[in-house]
């Protein structure tokens, strides 16, 4: 049974997992839209929502958190503009719209956007 084991592992080692969801959470921020799969979308979507939420609170330390994870100077600047304009919002911040299977190996595609 998988009781609270909220991170999904997406057939990757940890290392590698980090570096592709981080590469997703930049692609994300710069495009605001991206299409992917299914799992991948939805733990996506929990580290985009607390960056959000972090970045609501526009300080310093929640300026360092967000860059140390991102580690990419003008998705920072992107996080934080997308941050004061969700400032009314109390979460929800993206929306994961399933499509259409894949061609080639028939999974599950998402495009995960941000919520306007």
């Amino acid at each position: 049974m998988r009781h609270k084991r909220k991170i999904r592992r997406l057939g990757r080692n940890k290392s590698h997992r980090k570096s592709l969801l981080r590469n997703l959470t930049i692609s994300f921020f710069q495009h605001k839209k991206i299409r992917t799969t299914q799992a991948k979308a939805k733990q996506l979507r929990s580290i985009v929502e607390k960056l959000i939420t972090t970045g609501k609170k526009q300080d310093l330390a929640s300026i360092r958190k967000i860059n140390s994870y991102l580690n990419h100077p003008t998705t920072t600047k992107i996080v934080l503009d997308i941050a004061q304009k969700m400032k009314d919002r109390k979460g929800g911040y993206t929306r994961i719209i399933k499509v259409d299977r894949r061609r080639g190996d028939s999974s599950k595609m998402a495009i995960i956007q941000m919520v306007e």
